[in-house]
């Protein structure tokens, strides 16, 4: 397709890939007895190896020589969207408007506790591995480099040139092979009578959205093995008591996902995934059940699952043995269809959405644009019944709520097809189902949903791929009802984001348990800014509140020249350290004692970070070994993969992995162009690989006031699925506030839910097509996209195209499945099913727009178009999408020549952009750090899409003056609702008190005759003179006003899963700037103002 301002995407992290829009699975590598694959690491010797025995060169530098092959082998040319001549970018002349044997050792001081073993280093060791530049000289065909224009519309591939790699990768060919694939996603419907038990998930909500290709199944070879049904659903986020009593509920109510009644254990993905069926439900010779689209159905009546009622059967409730009756059709008439698109809203010609989504707004006129509530998502115009039943746009959403039917029509409009997805996040409700038999389409394997269609009540036709399947006899039963012969009534059908405990059907290995990994600093960097006493004390805290069961293992690491290991075995008086210097050719001490269960070893546990911050404390040792720590941790986690959780502190300087500085602070502020966005070195990345491929995610906590590459070490995260916390100027003595963060962040880190060894895929309906994912994650095969950890805070975002036309089509649907193991054990499948009405109408479309996800979408492509090309064609690109789309909605449905016009639905789009492009990620000509700028781009493809809109458009509200309409009760709390302010200075005034609301910062800025009473009575100051310029919190006082505000301010942090920092900011004070940077809408030295970017718009329309 194309996307306006971004016609030839190359980004460094996204997928480019195409899939069938009926969910066509790619080919896949075999797993099970009888195949194995080559680790990536030498096999794990058992017990205590004497330093001779693994000198072995298995270790040496032929280890990157060999996997540079490997990942060499998978690159190959991506799929992406055709060239389309009907969406020629908008470039403006000038290049755009935006600019660019063991050795006993003595302890340190404070360890006598602990005994201390070191294995010294032989002579003349080479080093660990050779790591291939990825800066050559290769000519750019020669390397598969895509060439991109400046400032092209970022979404579409001209001939000739090769779409986009994955997180920099190219879509693999030849599969990435781990040592293990954990579990297939696919389904087998067991035979015999089970029962069937629905639960549902309490759990707090909070508000908060990475990248995968498909491939197109339709020509995959004959002998090639189908990859596995990605079907995960992320799980609520509950606590630990709710989640163990649900699965103690579980197991009690009904053991029937994991009884010998289920299919047996395959050994492949063939009998999951593409064409074998049990006996009990043998695939079907007869033809005539395969429908074709809605247009052309031949059946005499035909409604959406969550409308049937069909009638009960002669037996209210008989076994399902003895039904034998053949295929009953309803009584009830059908519609016809365009009965049916009419109920739905499917067609166009719906006046109710051009009333006011339509509304022409002259922007250069109008100045309130803002609402006075935030920004909501458009509601699809569907049917009360649809709408009610539809996914959560918190959890799916599309950047168009109105699905254009044919790719010239969404060329027209010039606005991106995308989706943004939250797929794990915490949730209130959540049905939990258990049961033998999984419903799925047979041809596209897409999961039973509200949108499905009932022929009668045998026969139920997939909303994806139009073909009719058989409804199992087991799913005749409603477990909530507890009749029989209502399959439309059950929980599957009713709603839109549901959670199934999936069966053996679903594994190849036994779920893995709970493992966590701390990798720490301790070098002479970490114990000055003093991280490590509080992260101990906080892991102290929560130790009983790590998510887990009776199995969770716990380990830990820590690193300055060397690296340290230790042992934690139940039985001991005391912990163990082990210390390894060779850091050229790590190795383990010891493969059974490192990690430990928790539950035998709590002891050791709380003894070792009790002691650990007054071991290190006197340390002088300035190197940093990261990469060497690294290896390590993966070789502890190979066998059993789970989450490593690493700290760092400064640039890594010795060992595999080391870099040097790379930022020039004289360029801070360059107009010009922005370097050394990408890593220097392809080790990170590497290593996240392996760790993907052993289900092993890293996380990384970067605390540093100093360059320290962030761009290179965020690819460990970045490609194993984890997440990246930044503290630029992290002291604990000196920043308060960041170390109240700090601490407040790991809590929330170390206790919230997770998932492991995940796979998702997205399938929707046939004639779409997904080619470009965002986010961190790794892509096993060609469409499945592997994430080694999940965690609730964390989305996705996917761009779409249209391939065949959707006129036989009035709804569109797109469904996503994330299939992980539950930290209790449990193999667990959340599926989310989003329908949207399919228009013909360019009006329709602009009306339907999502003003908040293309925004979000485009940042993302914007990103991408940052490393891979330029920050100044990013920057050109995100303009000329502006000028795109108004321009397509002024010549085509508002027919208003020579006004600066946008339809209602899209009059914040240049606001937003505007905002983008002074986002610390994007800005120039504005003093910014390399590893902040790095930061801010992560942020972009981890937030999810709330977040991600405070962080990039901030909230702004009065509080000395808040209106008493429209307050909300909450149990006993008053909690006010001031309107919201747009971001100018212009709006603001020195007798108040305004509140700013940034996402990860809340700013309250006093104003210097603010009025008394709001000093004396929410901040607990005599006068404004006497209001600290340190200030970070509100007194609890007495008064009504104090009430109200911090009842306000609670109510704001409830809405976020991590904690925001609060600084009150008094007018003169010094950290005023940090406040008026915010103001997006005001003029600064290196932007322009909103107007004068209104006014370059309008200049570049009349061209």
């Amino acid at each position: 397709m194309s996307t306006p301002g971004f016609p030839h995407l190359n980004p460094a992290s996204a997928a480019s890939q195409s899939r069938t829009a009926s969910g066509g699975e790619p080919p896949s590598y075999r797993n099970g007895p009888g195949q194995s694959y080559p680790p990536s690491y030498p096999p794990q010797q058992q017990g205590y190896t004497p330093k001779a025995s693994v000198t072995s060169t298995t270790h040496g530098s032929s280890y990157y020589n060999h996997n540079t092959t490997l990942h060499q082998q998978q690159q190959h040319p991506s799929y992406g969207p055709p060239y389309s001549p009907l969406a020629q970018p908008y470039a403006p002349p000038g290049g755009g408007y935006y600019g660019q044997q063991p050795g006993l050792v003595p302890p340190p001081p404070g360890a006598a506790l602990h005994p201390i073993v070191a294995y010294p280093a032989p002579p003349g060791r080479s080093q660990y591995g050779t790591l291939l530049s990825a800066q050559t000289s290769t000519p750019c065909a020669a390397r598969g480099a895509v060439c991109t224009l400046m400032g092209a519309p970022l979404h579409q591939c001209p001939p000739g040139h090769t779409q986009p790699v994955v997180n920099g990768q190219q879509p693999p060919g030849q599969h990435y092979d781990p040592t293990f694939p954990p579990y297939a996603d696919g389904d087998a419907t067991p035979s015999g009578v089970s029962t069937t038990s629905l639960h549902s998930s309490p759990a707090h909500d909070h508000q908060g959205m990475p990248y995968v290709g498909h491939v197109a199944n339709s020509a995959a070879s004959p002998a090639s093995v189908p990859a596995p049904s990605p079907t995960a659903a992320p799980s609520s986020s509950s606590s630990d008591d709710d989640e163990e009593d649900e699965d103690e509920d579980e197991e009690a109510g009904d053991s029937s996902s994991t009884t010998g009644s289920a299919s047996p254990v395959p050994n492949n993905f063939d009998c999951l995934e593409d064409g074998s069926y049990p006996e009990s439900m043998p695939p079907s010779g007869d033809m005539t059940n395969q429908a074709p689209p809605y247009s052309n159905y031949s059946y005499p009546s035909m409604q959406l699952a969550n409308q049937q009622a069909p009638p009960s059967l002669v037996d209210s409730a008989p076994s399902p043995g003895q039904y034998v009756q053949p295929y009953q059709q309803y009584a009830q008439p059908f519609p016809s269809l365009s009965q049916l698109s009419d109920a739905l809203g499917g067609l166009s010609g719906v006046p109710e959405l051009e009333l006011e989504s339509l509304r022409p707004v002259n922007l250069l006129q109008e100045r309130t644009l803002l609402p006075p509530r935030p920004l909501e998502a458009p509601e699809p115009n569907l049917s009360p019944e649809l709408r009610k039943a539809n996914c959560s746009p918190q959890t799916f959403r599309s950047t168009l709520s109105s699905v254009p039917q044919s790719q010239s029509l969404l060329n027209k409009a010039r606005l991106p097809l995308g989706l943004l997805l939250h797929p794990f996040r915490d949730l209130q409700q959540l049905p939990v189902i258990t049961s033998n038999t999984i419903v799925r389409c047979r041809s596209c394997r897409t999961y039973i949903n509200p949108f499905v269609s009932f022929l009668d009540q045998r026969r139920w036709k997939c909303n994806l791929c139009y073909r009719v399947n058989d409804v199992p006899d087991e799913f005749m039963y409603n477990p909530v009802t507890r009749s029989y012969g209502e399959p439309h009534k059950r929980p599957e059908v009713q709603n839109a984001t549901v959670e199934f405990i999936a069966s053996s059907d679903y594994m190849l290995r036994p779920p893995q348990p709970a493992v966590y990994l701390f990798v720490l600093d301790v070098s002479h960097n970490a114990v000055e800014c003093g991280y490590l006493q509080y992260f101990c004390q906080t892991l102290l805290e929560n130790l009983d509140r790590l998510p887990g069961d009776t199995r969770t293992r716990i380990g830990f690491l820590t690193f300055d020249s060397t690296v340290h290991f230790y042992n934690l075995q139940d039985g001991l008086s005391q912990p163990q350290m082990l210390v390894v210097s060779d850091i050229d050719d790590i190795f383990i001490p010891s493969h059974d004692n490192l990690m430990v269960s928790l539950k035998d070893s709590r002891e050791l546990v709380r003894d070792l970070l009790t002691s650990l911050p007054s071991m290190f404390s006197q340390s002088r040792e300035t190197h940093s070994a990261l990469g060497p720590a690294l290896q390590a941790a993966f070789k502890l986690m190979s066998a059993t993969g789970g989450r490593v959780s690493v700290f760092q502190t400064q640039l890594p300087s010795l060992g595999a992995g080391l870099l040097q500085s790379r930022e020039d602070p004289n360029q801070r502020s360059s107009t010009k162009g922005v370097q050394h966005l990408g890593p220097a070195t392809d080790f990170y990345k590497k290593l996240a690989l392996d760790c993907s491929g052993q289900q092993i995610g890293v996380d990384l906590f970067l605390l540093s006031s100093q360059y320290a590459d962030l761009a290179s070490l965020a690819c460990m995260s970045r490609y194993s699925a984890g997440s990246v916390f930044f503290y630029p100027s992290f002291h604990h003595v000196h920043n308060a506030v960041q170390l109240d963060k700090f601490q407040k962040d790991v809590e929330r880190y170390l206790t919230r839910k997770i998932g492991f060894e995940a796979v998702m895929r997205i399938r929707c309906t046939k004639g779409l097509s997904i080619h470009t994912f965002h986010g961190n994650f790794f892509v096993r095969s060609t469409d499945l996209l592997s994430l080694a950890n999940v965690n609730p805070d964390s989305a996705f975002a996917v761009q779409m195209s249209i391939e065949d036309s959707l006129a036989d089509s009035s709804l569109a649907c797109f469904q996503a499945a994330l299939l992980y193991t539950s930290s209790k054990g449990k193999r667990r499948i959340r599926v989310h099913t989003l329908c949207l009405p399919v228009v013909n109408q360019l009006s329709e479309v602009f009306a339907g727009a999502d003003v908040q996800a293309i925004t979000c979408l485009l940042a993302n492509m914007a990103i991408d178009r940052s490393v891979s090309s330029s920050l100044s064609d990013a920057r050109d690109a995100l303009v000329n999408a502006v000028v795109d789309s108004l321009s397509a909605y002024r010549g085509t449905v508002s027919g208003l020549q020579g006004a600066l016009v946008a339809p209602a639905a899209l009059r914040l789009l240049p606001l937003y952009v505007l905002a983008l492009l002074k986002q610390r990620a994007l800005r120039t000509g504005t003093s910014t750090r390399l590893d902040e700028r790095v930061f801010s781009m992560c942020e972009f493809k981890m937030q999810p899409l709330q977040q991600l809109m405070r962080m990039l458009h901030p909230d702004l509200y009065r509080l000395d003056a808040m209106p008493e309409q429209g307050l909300l009760h909450l149990n006993d709390t008053v909690v006010p609702q001031p309107p919201l302010l747009h971001l100018s200075a212009e709006r603001l005034s020195l007798d108040g008190a305004f509140l700013m609301d940034c996402g990860s910062v809340l700013y309250l800025w006093v104003g210097r005759c603010c009025n008394l009473m709001f000093i004396r009575d929410v901040l607990g100051c005599s006068s404004y003179a006497s209001i600290p310029p340190d200030m970070n919190q509100i007194p609890e006082l007495e008064t009504t006003l104090s009430e109200r505000i911090r009842a306000f301010l609670d109510w704001l942090q409830e809405r976020r899963a991590f904690s925001a920092s609060l600084h009150v900011l008094k007018d003169d004070g010094s950290a005023r700037p940090a406040f008026f940077q915010h103001l997006v809408e005001d003029r600064s030295e290196a932007a322009s103002s909103y107007y004068e970017f209104l006014q370059h718009i309008h200049k570049q329309m009349s061209k």
